[in-house]
């Protein structure tokens, strides 16, 4: 059976195993307990290098953790390589972390390619070099060693939200216990990026904070559609058709609302001097 091996391990995050366990475990410490009003059924997550998202991403698998342990997690990824045009899914085998092996969910691979009649495809290539989804799984073997996971990387395009709506019914059919969890990063402001209307400095900073906002409210709302159409016009979020999909899966099994757990941007995680170039990062359930 294939695995795909860490390609930023070493990098992104440790890839030793003592290091990466105890990176994550600092990781966790820094999540709040939350209340929520009903079951959580998907978030998002981001996907930087742990020095500047991981305290964010963890708050939303602590969240997960203090609730249950699902069967299977499905991961939404964000797309940052040509070539991916319709949501891939890694349908076979497993992903290896530092801290160990997780295995496929391939029957509900399976399942969620015969609903989605060839809206999906099975691309395990779509995650080569590909990070988005890699970043996350050390929070997932160190909290949920029994779960198994399903890679898709989703491309921002308007099919995204339905794609999330059918693996929600191949849960549904297979009678899973499923979360889904997206992974972006929120708007990527200056010079570097090629995106400083409101130039460096401050006025940049409160720039990009109030472009995150935006999305973020939109997210809130659960509206993915529009977080599709904000992000393709105001730059906002590099994986919104991960988003989108998560959306579309918690909504269809019942979710009306997102909670904001946490907002930053690198600048603020790591000040240095008058902010420059910088990236948005959030966390959020879907319940």
């Amino acid at each position: 059976m294939p695995v795909r091996l860490p390609t930023v391990a070493g990098m992104f995050y440790p890839a030793r195993a003592t290091a990466c366990r105890a990176e994550v475990e600092e990781c966790l410490r820094s999540a709040t307990p939350r209340e929520f009003p009903r079951p959580i059924r998907g978030g998002v997550v981001p996907h930087a290098g742990w020095t500047y998202s991981g305290r964010t991403a963890a708050h939303v698998f602590a969240a997960i953790a203090e609730r249950e342990t699902p069967e299977t997690l499905v991961l939404f990824g964000a797309v940052h390589r040509w070539g991916v045009e319709r949501a891939a899914l890694y349908g076979v085998g497993s992903w290896r972390t530092p801290l160990g092996d997780i295995s496929i969910d391939s029957d509900l691979a399976a399942r969620v390619l015969a609903l989605g009649d060839g809206l999906l495809v099975d691309q395990p290539r779509a995650h080569d070099e590909e990070h988005s989804i890699e970043v996350q799984l050390p929070f997932v073997r160190h909290l949920f060693p029994q779960s198994r996971i399903l890679p898709i990387a989703i491309p921002p395009e308007v099919q995204a939200e339905r794609v999330g709506r059918i693996v929600a019914q191949a849960v549904t059919e297979l009678g899973l216990g499923a979360i889904a969890v997206g992974s972006s990063d929120l708007t990527h402001y200056g010079p570097r990026y090629g995106l400083a209307p409101a130039g460096a400095g401050e006025p940049g900073w409160r720039w990009a904070r109030a472009n995150d906002a935006r999305l973020l409210e939109l997210a809130v709302k659960m509206q993915a559609g529009e977080v599709l159409r904000e992000a393709a016009t105001r730059y906002n979020a590099c994986g919104a058709g991960a988003i989108a999909a998560a959306i579309g899966y918690a909504s269809a099994l019942g979710a009306t609302e997102g909670v904001l757990l946490e907002y930053t941007t690198s600048y603020d995680v790591h000040p240095n001097g008058r902010p420059g170039d910088l990236v948005g990062y959030g966390a959020l359930v879907f319940c």
